[in-house]
């Protein structure tokens, strides 16, 4: 981790549905291309932001959750875009060149998927299922396939998009364990890659890990963690994404 005492936010380069980017700035006056300075912010979405809300301090539980799970990653060997955390509710990290495809990893059934193909919700897989879909807001994020995406351009080659799947799988071998050890049970998540380098040198892990991007049922009441509780007017929302928060630094902090 870089010391970030003499580092400042510099100009916005772009803000999405949950946070803002800016420039990174060292005192006095010297740029880091390289990184980008993010910031979480308060609202949640779904539905590709036909639904909105927001609650106090859903950023910070968002950076918390996301800055923990990098950091067990990077330790078990992953590469993340993680290179600092600012404060509560703000990282530096590596700018990269993004690939625009969402990896879907799902160990059970659940959502959307549950429902096109009139299956059980939570019924289990015999092996994790990797999707992709296009990251596309006026298209609404469709699922692709390989061909498709190569068609698209999303990539490069075929075998670009088997790493993809191979590192999305590594993901999910790591995050189960994790989740588990504090009573959540993993039943898909998002991720998001891009690349670091001139040469497109190395495919790393960015965007976040967090209730947002991730199903979290509770283990022993099959209780919903994450934001299934705002698409589905379950309530609790802001309880429930602070109660994944708590129960990590709990079980996580303890081991550094």
């Amino acid at each position: 981790m870089i010391s970030v005492e003499n580092l400042k936010k510099g100009e916005l380069v772009y803000e999405g549905k949950g946070k803002r980017a800016y420039s990174v700035i060292e005192v006095p006056d010297r740029k880091h291309p390289e990184w980008l300075w993010l910031e979480y912010k308060d609202s949640l979405t779904a539905f590709n932001a036909q639904k909105k809300g927001d609650f106090a301090g859903k950023g910070r539980v968002n950076k918390g959750v996301s800055a923990l799970v990098y950091q067990y990653l990077r330790e078990k060997g992953l590469r993340t875009h993680l290179v600092a955390e600012v404060s509560e509710h703000e990282i530096i990290c590596q700018r990269l060149e993004m690939i625009p495809l969402e990896v879907v990893v799902r160990n059970r059934l659940a959502g959307s998927t549950a429902k096109k193909f009139q299956r059980p919700e939570g019924e289990s897989l015999t092996r994790p299922l990797v999707e992709f879909y296009y990251k596309d807001d006026a298209l609404e994020d469709p699922f692709v396939s390989d061909e498709q995406a190569l068609m698209l351009g999303t990539v490069q080659r075929q075998g670009e998009l088997n790493l993809l799947k191979l590192e999305a799988l590594k993901v999910n071998e790591l995050l189960g364990p994790f989740f588990a050890e504090v009573g959540l049970e993993l039943i898909d998540f998002k991720l998001e890659f891009g690349w670091l380098g001139k040469e497109r040198s190395f495919v790393v892990l960015g965007d976040e890990i967090s209730p947002d991007s991730c199903r979290l049922w509770d283990m022993e009441t099959g209780e919903r963690m994450d934001k299934d509780r705002f698409r589905r007017d379950l309530g609790k929302v802001e309880e429930s994404y602070n109660e994944v928060l708590n129960r990590l630094r709990s079980r996580w902090e303890k081991r550094q």
